[in-house]
């Protein structure tokens, strides 16, 4: 049968204390619904709906994905009220409701979940936590059937002892809801339209209610204040440690590895204390990473070594490289086999020849730089006029001396010599040597300046 998501994320989260709308809090830097969106677009549904309220815009804004669709909720009169609002969205068979503020949710828990769907049976995800207190009690008959979901303002004494709680996820056909919405009634505590009065609903139309529990009790943790928000980022964290230790990868620490993005990671990488890896990033065999490193969008080669407190931001570093410490590559910068980039040096928009090494102190931007080229501390690529950029070209072997400026734009020749302290502002020929510096005079004698 086909298959739809509706995602409820119209709350304000008022717990929050916050202007941002609670389910564009971030997870692992991204916004905590855009989790539940990805968890929901791994079962491949014909259609997701998100319905939205507070912050509408900028929930629109900041959320994508492929096939989703909007239903606004302009008054926020409960679940049951949520999910009518997006109603008029739905075609499909069978429908998935999830909650933007329960973003750890499995795509393996949601597919099993969702199988058990059909005309006769409807899909509900409980949770037997150490203490139930705050959520709604799943009521059982004396066969430990379910008949119906209480709501914890609304239960009695001996219902507030049951242990089994609700989630909020639940599965049915399109059909159920159709008939079932309109008949919701808010006589309640909260004056709210419950979605879980479908439960009782559904045994009175004779539907049987599949309850089950996700493996891990995360997964259906929501948030609704920043300790919640703080802890379920650990989580997520840890989860992704796991993974990658799984996959042969050796964490010095991993409470103090974050990931925020996609990391593919091959086999006998090491990783030091608080590196963040961001975005989507790819690290080869045997790659060795430094403490407080950050690598955004980046491919790092086999072999490569990152020295500590290194950015590689969206570059890609070929194989058994050094880079740092205290380096920075940043966007479009790429290193080949075998080249070096030392500590406090900073890269961008630059190509870096094999065996080539950038060693201390230097600014290389804008550069096409060619094999086994030298470039000495203090050494700067003058790229920018202000108005536009320009490249700079050093050619296989060329040697700059330390604290050069090569103003854009220029070239320096095959195993070219530009002599320490040189502004460079004309082409090098092959072989040749530039010196560019005012000439040396001595005063013998010379009497320094003394206090008076």
């Amino acid at each position: 049968m086909s298959l739809a998501v509706v995602i409820l994320a119209a709350g304000k989260g008022t717990r929050m204390k916050s202007e941002l709308p609670k389910v564009l809090h971030p997870i692992a830097g991204r916004p905590m619904v855009q989790h539940v969106v990805e968890a929901a677009a791994a079962l491949e549904p014909a259609n997701t709906v998100i319905v939205y309220g507070h912050g509408g815009e900028r929930v629109r804004e900041q959320v994508s994905g492929e096939r989703l669709r909007w239903a606004e909720q302009a008054e926020q009169l409960g679940t049951g009220h949520a999910v009518a609002q997006a109603l008029p969205e739905l075609e499909e068979d069978v429908v998935l409701v999830l909650y933007g503020d329960v973003p750890l949710i499995r795509p393996d828990t949601l597919r099993d979940f969702v199988a058990t769907v059909n005309d006769h049976t409807l899909a509900l995800m409980t949770l037997t936590p150490d203490d139930p207190s705050g959520y709604g009690r799943i009521v059982r008959n004396e066969q430990g059937a379910v008949v119906r979901i209480v709501e914890q303002k609304d239960a009695s004494d001996e219902e507030l002892r049951i242990a089994e709680i609700n989630t909020g996820i639940l599965a049915c056909t399109r059909r159920f809801l159709n008939d079932s919405l309109p008949r919701l009634s808010n006589s309640n505590a909260q004056g709210e339209y419950y979605l879980t009065d479908l439960i009782a609903m559904a045994v009175d139309a004779g539907l049987t209610v599949a309850a089950s529990q996700p493996a891990f009790a995360w997964e259906v943790d929501g948030v609704n204040d920043r300790l919640q928000l703080a802890r379920l980022e650990r989580v997520y964290q840890r989860v992704q440690a796991d993974t990658l230790m799984r996959e042969g990868v050796t964490l010095l620490d991993p409470a103090r590895l974050d990931v925020r993005g996609r990391a593919t990671v091959a086999n006998d990488v090491v990783i030091d204390v608080n590196v963040i890896l961001e975005g989507d990033v790819t690290i080869g065999t045997g790659v060795r990473v430094g403490p407080n490193c950050l690598i955004r969008n980046a491919t790092l080669g086999a072999g490569t070594v990152v020295e500590a407190h290194s950015v590689i931001d969206g570059a890609v570093v070929g194989e058994h490289c050094q880079v740092g410490p205290f380096a920075r590559l940043r966007p479009g910068t790429e290193l080949a086999a075998r080249a070096k980039v030392g500590n406090f040096v900073e890269t961008k928009k630059s190509q870096i020849g094999e065996g080539s090494k950038v060693n201390h102190l230097s600014y290389i931007g804008d550069s096409r730089v060619g094999r086994n080229v030298n470039v000495g501390a203090g050494t700067i690529t003058c790229n920018y006029d202000g108005v536009n950029k320009f490249q700079t070209t050093m050619k296989d072997g060329a040697f700059i001396g330390s604290n050069s400026a090569l103003v854009a734009p220029v070239t320096i020749g095959e195993n070219a010599t530009v002599g320490a302290g040189s502004v460079v502002t004309k082409d090098v020929p092959d072989n040749g040597l530039a010196v560019a510096r005012g000439q040396q005079r001595n005063v013998d004698n010379w009497p320094r300046p003394s206090k008076k």
